[in-house]
């Protein structure tokens, strides 16, 4: 394991006056810079898939668990069943592509992965340091936690290790997150554990964090594992909780209050995100068909259910919202990507992304495109099956895949911005 080094905190990150400069210079770009608004009433392109690398004789059967975009577009990362991650940078953003070296056979990968992390043990979780940029190389890192380690912070371009940030229980022991997140400012990591959140400064790896309780003294709060956390992207200073226990919590950050807990899902939360503008919050539970959308202004009832193919399945299936915060788009056992309309809660479109479970679906920060990860455990090869044979599964299980939407124009998508249209928020009832 690689030592800390805390003396070069100062290196990882730019401190918060650079990142307010950040903020304002995002703001100056989105007054000129107008999202485009994607047509899924048009059937997209796959653009890029990847499944041979992910296979070896050896390991034939392996499958991945989730794909996730990079705060700045560059790149995505994996994660699948061989404790394994891999970073794939877009081929328009790199340089060092010859021309010709994308494959357009749909048996063969489009290209390699860019960097290859193996982590120890079975990855629990993992996410992006939320103002990463390739063009500052001291913010290209990800955070992620595995099954009997510690946290572990990773050079997204180099591939080695930052720093780690650790957590023991009452026997002295390493404990391990089961998930976790930056904070909006990105000067804080949040781990969930059993029954418990800890709280790290990301500028002092080691073993100082602060410890809270997610059970109260008169039992309210969650029990259980605390499997995801997502904060809320409107800096009203929100956060949220999902736990095995079937609940979600909604806390203050600043003083880690206990706002509400929401009951409803039938399964054990998986995956939590906020609306763009934090009004609303979305979960997922596993073994649960439906994905509950509730109003943080009035948690009495789900304001809606979307459904999709999750009865069978103890893994996690996410789901994303695209940039301008109008449509969700979920995968499922079925193969298929569901859109649905989060101003109606109705459904808006399907595609099919592979002959597999579908269970990571991200959607590009700013551009129409989508990442989508699929596959599932199998058992039960033949002992005298061919190595060839194995590895040349059908392309379309156990797979990653880049998918291209159609737009509308720039002149019809400032229109429909001129006349209102884009508000992302849903319909107050």
């Amino acid at each position: 394991m690689a030592e800390e080094q805390p003396q070069q905190k100062d290196e990882h990150f730019e401190e918060n006056g650079a990142q307010q400069e950040n903020d304002e210079t995002m703001v100056n770009q989105s007054e000129v810079y107008s999202w485009p608004e994607i047509r899924f009433d048009i059937q997209p392109h796959r653009n890029y898939h990847f499944h041979r690398q992910f296979r070896s004789p050896s390991n034939p059967n392996n499958f991945l668990k989730s794909a996730k975009w990079s705060p700045d577009g560059s790149c995505f990362l994996t994660s699948s069943d061989d404790n394994t991650l891999r970073l794939f940078s877009l081929p328009d953003n790199e340089s060092d592509y010859p021309d010709g070296s994308f494959s357009s056979d749909p048996d063969e990968d489009s290209y390699a992965a860019k960097l290859v992390i193996y982590e120890g043990e079975s990855v629990y979780d993992y996410c992006w340091y939320p103002y990463m940029s390739a063009s500052d190389m001291t913010s290209c890192v990800f955070a992620t936690t595995t099954r009997d380690h510690p946290i572990h912070l990773w050079d997204s371009t180099t591939g080695e290790l930052r720093c780690t940030y650790r957590a023991f229980d009452a026997m002295d022991e390493i404990t391990a997150a089961f998930s976790v997140a930056f904070n909006p400012t990105g000067t804080k990591i949040f781990a969930g554990y059993n029954k418990t959140l800890r709280v790290f400064d990301v500028h002092r790896p080691g073993k100082d964090f602060k410890q809270h309780s997610t059970l109260q003294g008169s039992k309210e709060g969650q029990s259980g594992i605390i499997s995801a956390i997502a904060f809320s992207p409107a800096n009203s200073g929100m956060f949220a909780t999902g736990s095995y226990d079937q609940t979600t919590a909604i806390y203050s950050e600043d003083n880690m209050e206990l706002l509400y807990v929401l009951h409803g899902q039938e399964g054990g939360i998986t995956h939590l995100q906020f609306s763009k503008d934090g009004n609303y919050l979305y979960t997922g539970a596993r073994k649960d068909p439906y994905i509950m959308c509730w109003d943080v202004r009035n948690t009495v009832e789900v304001v809606y259910k979307l459904y999709r193919s999750t009865e069978h399945t103890n893994q996690r299936i996410s789901f994303d919202i695209e940039p301008i915060g109008r449509h969700l788009g979920t995968g499922g056992q079925d193969g298929l990507v569901h859109i649905y309309d989060l101003q109606t809660g109705q459904w808006a479109s399907s595609f099919a992304a592979a002959s597999d479970t579908v269970n990571g679906f991200s959607f590009h920060p700013f551009l129409p495109m989508a990442v989508t990860s699929s596959g599932h455990r199998r058992f039960g090869l033949p002992d005298d099956a061919d190595d060839a044979e194995i590895v040349t599964i059908n392309s379309n299980e156990n797979c990653a895949s880049v998918w291209g939407f159609s737009c509308t124009s720039a002149a019809e998508n400032m229109m429909s911005i001129s006349n209102g249209d884009s508000d992302p928020k849903l319909e107050d009832e």
